[in-house]
């Protein structure tokens, strides 16, 4: 249950060895690369309790596509909903970088390397310390915490016309009451901004913050967009789902995502992808992929425990650390996949309900979330991780 200490909101998390706060206590068993996959799930399958993080990348990369793949690693580790890491890697030079990244926060971490043990010896390892970290993360108890020990990240995805004018508003309805109260949030999809970009800069809490953001969203348009487009971005974006559900242009998808953000929120700072915030409590801009398990897992490697996804047409993602809370307010969804969504909000549209109601409703929700209630991705097994790639390897 929500509690109330002197009038204000609090929920029960893990308080980690760094101050901050979990609402998950997982073990996870991180592949360094893609060679290490097949170790680290049989790992997981010998440990009950612990959950593999499989993933495609992770060899002969460099740049700042080896710097965004460390820092993704060394992220997720590193998430408040994590209490214990086991890394393995083919090779123990790169593997000891994430451990060392991750050991910075103070929580338990072992890493193994492959080369000279193969993979039967370095399960045989892994599993004894991995068994170990599960009996020590299984005694840790919760404790009260105040709201503004959060930090939720949002990002809407098979957006509809519902989703602007239902589902998007409740995020920023919540993002109005909570980000005073001391809360992190962040929202992204850089692409998606597209049509309403000069909405999106006005809203930063500078002018610095937002020439910041627009020199983020013209790189993406010149060196994403513009230099791979075809003849159009039809069916890509808008996506197919997107059209089905009456979103003609990008632009009229760029209004509806830009409502998660609220109407006082001002957002005060703009991060790189997978970046964690270091301006303190307030709403940050990051610049992401629209791909909902990119976008997902660059928000969980930046530290973010809990994620609100509005939806229209009703996207399944989840994410292995960051539970997702799935909010529509198309009727038919409602009907029709209606084990993929946390929260209903199609009353707005029926006018049984205000959008400050189903803001106070997605807040209960969160908290209830934080108290331990799983969502539908996670009952479900949605465990999307995904890592973003910036370009191709060597």
């Amino acid at each position: 249950m929500a509690g109330k200490t002197n009038g204000n909101l609090t929920f029960w998390g893990w308080r980690r060895e760094n101050g901050r706060v979990g609402v998950r206590n997982h073990v996870i068993i991180l592949p360094l690369d893609d060679l290490s996959n097949a170790a680290c799930e049989a790992v997981a399958n010998n440990i009950k309790g612990t959950m593999a993080l499989p993933h495609a990348y992770g060899r002969l990369q460099f740049g700042a596509d080896l710097e965004l793949h460390f820092r993704t690693l060394i992220g997720i580790g590193s998430n408040p909903n994590v209490a214990a890491v086991v890394v393995i890697g083919i090779e123990e030079g790169w593997t000891n970088r994430v451990v060392e990244g991750i050991a910075k926060t103070g929580k338990p971490v072992v890493g193994f390397g492959i080369e000279l043990h193969g993979d039967i010896n370095t399960i045989m390892r892994a599993s004894y310390e991995a068994k170990k970290l599960v009996q020590w993360a299984s005694e840790l108890k919760r404790e009260e915490c105040h709201i503004s020990e959060l930090w939720v990240s949002t990002k809407c995805g098979e957006s509809d016309t519902t989703t602007g004018l239902g589902s998007c508003p409740t995020v920023g309805n919540m993002y109005d009451k909570l980000i005073p109260q001391g809360i992190y949030g962040v929202f992204g999809e850089t692409s998606e901004i597209t049509g309403a970009e000069h909405i999106c800069k006005a809203r930063a809490a500078t002018p610095e913050i937002g020439e910041k953001f627009y020199r983020v969203w013209k790189a993406y348009q010149e060196e994403v967009i513009e230099a791979h487009k075809t003849d159009d971005l039809s069916e890509s974006q808008p996506t197919k789902g997107n059209i089905a559900g009456g979103l003609t242009t990008i632009e009229e998808k760029a209004l509806g995502n830009l409502e998660k953000i609220g109407k006082t929120c001002r957002y005060i700072d703009v991060l790189e992808p997978a970046e964690t915030p270091s301006k303190g409590p307030g709403l940050y801009f990051m610049d992401t992929s629209s791909a909902a398990a990119e976008c997902v897992t660059l928000m969980a490697a930046a530290g973010f425990t809990v994620h609100t996804f509005p939806t229209g047409q009703g996207n399944v993602i989840g994410n292995p650390i960051l539970p997702v809370i799935k909010i529509t307010a198309n009727p038919r969804t409602v009907r029709t996949m209606q084990e993929h969504i946390d929260l209903d909000v199609s009353g707005i549209l029926r006018r049984e309900q205000t959008i400050d109601q189903a803001g106070d409703a997605l807040i209960d929700m969160i908290i209830r979330t934080a108290n331990g209630r799983l969502t539908c991705a996670e009952i479900l097994g949605h465990r999307e991780f995904v890592m973003t790639k910036l370009y191709r390897s060597a």
